[in-house]
């Protein structure tokens, strides 16, 4: 098993490449965002995201007004710049397609100190262009440092190569909703830990423009939520 580490930048750092990022983006992107007033002032959080595209954690990271710790896959450590960027944001490196206890227990004590958390459910990027089955990782760290989630959802992002070829800005959609906590529990395994991943995605799914709620379209918890289940 790979070990994983914190590696975070100090805010200067973090503040300069922000800037960079924020360049970049009016360069490239037009984006809109929704719900930033839904963004905890203060405290840990687990933010969830569905992911189309390495532009992503970029729109994120731009948009976000607060400095969040983020899982990367261990492979993208060895590259060169990739590595030096990722941690000028909060980085949990962590072995893919394994059960990483050393990377979780590192996301549990940075929650427990109360620091967000960043990630995406699905693991790695949709090539479907839509929503795929969620993992149960951010569910159980949400459980198990009974803290609130935090649903985002981005569009768009998946067209910025065709469009980057006709020279032509992106627009992006990154909606945020209300924070949510999962049923107290702190020791949820099997079936229910399942549920509350289903949960956290049809939170995702709810912010989502139709087309792009893949495997949850037609999931009676997200009709709930369109139809003001809460």
């Amino acid at each position: 098993m790979t070990g994983a580490h914190i590696s975070k930048a100090t805010p200067a750092v973090y503040a300069l490449v922000r800037r960079v990022f924020q360049f970049l983006s009016w360069l490239l992107l037009r984006p809109v965002v929704i719900g930033l007033e839904h963004v905890p002032r203060d405290g840990a959080f687990v933010a969830v995201v569905n992911h189309l595209s390495i532009a992503d954690p970029a729109v994120m990271y731009v948009h976000f007004p607060r400095q969040m710790i983020v899982f990367v896959a261990d492979k993208w450590r060895r590259v060169f710049g990739i590595r030096q960027l990722v941690e000028t944001v909060g980085v949990i490196w962590v072995a893919r397609g394994e059960a990483d206890l050393s990377a979780i227990k590192q996301a549990l004590t940075a929650l427990r100190a109360g620091q967000p958390l960043g990630m995406a459910p699905e693991g790695t990027r949709s090539r479907a262009r839509s929503l795929q089955p969620g993992k149960v990782g951010a569910a159980y760290l949400a459980d198990r440092a009974g803290v609130p989630i935090l649903p985002v959802a981005i569009s768009g992002t998946e067209r910025l190569t065709e469009n980057l070829r006709r020279l032509r800005r992106t627009p992006v959609r990154m909606v945020i909703g209300p924070p949510f906590r999962l049923p107290p529990n702190g020791r949820a395994t099997g079936d229910v830990l399942a549920e509350y991943t289903d949960q956290v995605m049809c939170r995702i799914a709810a912010l989502l423009p139709p087309e792009y709620r893949g495997v949850y379209a037609d999931h009676p918890r997200l009709r709930e939520l369109l139809e003001g289940g809460g």
